[in-house]
């Protein structure tokens, strides 16, 4: 059985560029459907990525999240291949990551970006892109590279389990936590990363896309790791209440006088805080955990990609 493949390559005023990826693309993967789908572009990036051959659509809601999310909706495959279409990426390497998740029943191969040159990637960016992946290694696991890169290959039980909540460039960041939440087999592979084509310019802004991106990481950390989270703001409303209260126990045992009343209620008030806190990751730790199971169980109701066994059977 021969596995559907798609290419999904979300684009906003790519003109320069889709063309040559819609192209690329059908070359290394020539048995797969190659989707374009514009988000509001002001160019000719439709006509361009139509002309190339691709399967062209919309989206009218801004921002790559929302794009994303249509995408994984609308579009039925065994095999997802994910790739911007600013012409950054490499197409050849598509055909080892497709191949490597059909051999070892992969969910997700991550395409971790080598730049072949030193303009591909901004200071910016590497920077941002290290310590946000460091970030979300510490929290949610060690298991990827390169946790910003827009070059993914998924299963279909990986995009419609996918909840795809983000509106933005934070997309990918719910991708890789999705994977490392629900322990998912994913693998990563070196990818040439190159500089964009000339006319071309980077719709990424480094300092409010790696604030919002990291805005959704705490965002996660809450939603998935209530308990940590709750708790470690119950153990700072704790110390800060210990701070502030202790002199004033000590004064009380040896005067039998609460001389600074409104500091003693702020104290008795950042302990209750803390309490409270407490209690709640507790309790949203037990929703949290009802609803990994319920994922997971939407994950395993979904099937499979095996048919890299099926095609080694006599």
């Amino acid at each position: 059985m021969t596995p559907r493949i798609a290419v999904l390559i979300p684009c906003y005023n790519e003109a320069e560029a889709i063309s040559s990826v819609v192209r690329d693309f059908a070359a290394a993967l020539p048995e797969a459907s190659i989707y374009v789908y514009d988000n509001n572009s002001s160019d000719a990036t439709r006509e361009q990525a139509r002309q190339a051959g691709a399967i062209v659509r919309s989206e009218t809601f801004q921002g790559k999240g929302n794009v994303v999310r249509r995408m994984f909706a609308d579009v039925e495959a065994e095999v997802y291949v994910l790739v911007d279409g600013d012409g950054t990426y490499d197409a050849p390497s598509a055909r080892r990551m497709v191949d490597l998740l059909l051999e070892e029943s992969l969910d997700m191969v991550n395409g971790a970006r080598v730049p072949v040159a030193s303009s591909a990637f901004r200071p910016g960016h590497l920077f941002g892109n290290r310590l946000l992946t460091g970030t979300v290694a510490v929290i949610f696991g060690d298991r990827l590279k390169d946790m910003l890169s827009g070059y993914r290959v998924m299963s279909r039980r990986f995009i419609k389990s996918f909840p795809a909540l983000a509106s933005g460039f934070e997309t990918e960041t719910e991708l890789t936590v999705h994977a490392l939440e629900l322990r998912l087999p994913i693998a990563e592979v070196q990818t040439p990363y190159r500089d964009r084509p000339s006319g071309s310019q980077s719709k990424l802004r480094t300092f409010r896309d790696g604030w919002r991106i990291l805005r959704t990481i705490f965002f996660l950390v809450k939603e998935e790791r209530p308990l940590q989270f709750f708790s470690t703001v119950a153990l700072a409303l704790a110390i800060a209440s210990i701070v502030l209260g202790w002199p004033l126990v000590v004064e009380f045992i040896q005067t039998g006088l609460v001389p600074r009343l409104p500091t003693a209620v702020l104290a008795t008030g950042l302990m209750l805080l803390a309490a409270v806190s407490f209690v709640a990751a507790m309790i949203l730790d037990t929703v949290t955990v009802g609803r990994r199971e319920l994922k997971r169980l939407h994950y395993l109701s979904l099937q499979g990609p095996t048919f890299g066994e099926r095609r080694r059977s006599p």
